[in-house]
């Protein structure tokens, strides 16, 4: 039982205790990384895993010779990819369904949410939601109850993975270990959080108002 805390206390805060990780289990990480990455873009339980913070610190690791930059890298995208294909398909199994029932597992507000998402921006949403926490768990999620196709989902569940990737490993690999960003790092993932989630908020306030506008318009103005 106290492994198994301790185990969930070293996940949910990866950015301290990577390093004791890698000391104590050596080439584990990858797996252990892999199966964080995997499990929270696969599965809608998980949604309070690590995600951008994990890539960011595992580049800022790899940067000091501890990891392998691309093999990390090529590894992190195979588990976003994998694991956002395996949620699609869960949710393409259950159905409109899911909608209908209280799930005693399921965040119904998440799901909700996510879904107004969706809707307002399609399949756009699978690749702008890899920035945006809990909403990445269940974007791939939404899509397959919504019947989206399979080679639409994979194109941007591909490019969505791949950015996500690259910008979070590279930028760790980059800058993690200036003093700077290691003491602010909460501070700036948050920022970096609100940098991807407040133009997509402003984008889909602005088409509110201006469907408004266009329903409360006179039939006969404009023309």
């Amino acid at each position: 039982m106290d492994t198994l805390v301790q185990l969930l206390e070293m996940v949910l805060h990866i950015d301290k205790h990577l390093g004791v990780f890698i000391d104590q289990y050596g080439n584990w990480v990858y797996l252990f990384l892999f199966m964080i990455v995997f499990v929270e873009t696969g599965l809608v339980l998980f949604p309070f895993l690590p995600g951008d913070s994990l890539l960011f610190i595992g580049g800022a690791f790899a940067a000091t010779g501890a990891m392998d930059p691309w093999l990390l890298g090529v590894l992190l995208f195979i588990a976003a990819v994998s694991g956002n294909t395996l949620n699609y398909w869960i949710g393409s199994k259950i159905g409109p369904r899911v909608y209908e029932k209280n799930w005693r597992f399921l965040d119904r507000d998440a799901l909700r949410k996510t879904h107004d998402f969706y809707e307002h921006h399609g399949g756009k949403t699978i690749v702008m939601a890899r920035f945006v926490p809990v909403v990445r768990t269940f974007a791939p999620f939404v899509a397959g109850v919504s019947a989206m196709s399979w080679g639409r989902f994979q194109l941007y569940n591909v490019l969505g993975a791949l950015i996500w990737v690259v910008l979070l490993v590279g930028g760790g690999y980059l800058f993690g270990n200036l003093p700077l960003v290691k003491q602010y790092l909460n501070i700036i993932v948050l920022v970096g959080i609100s940098a991807a989630v407040v133009p997509i908020a402003l984008g889909a306030l602005w088409k509110l108002l201006t469907r408004g506008r266009r329903r409360g318009a006179p039939q006969g103005q404009g023309k």
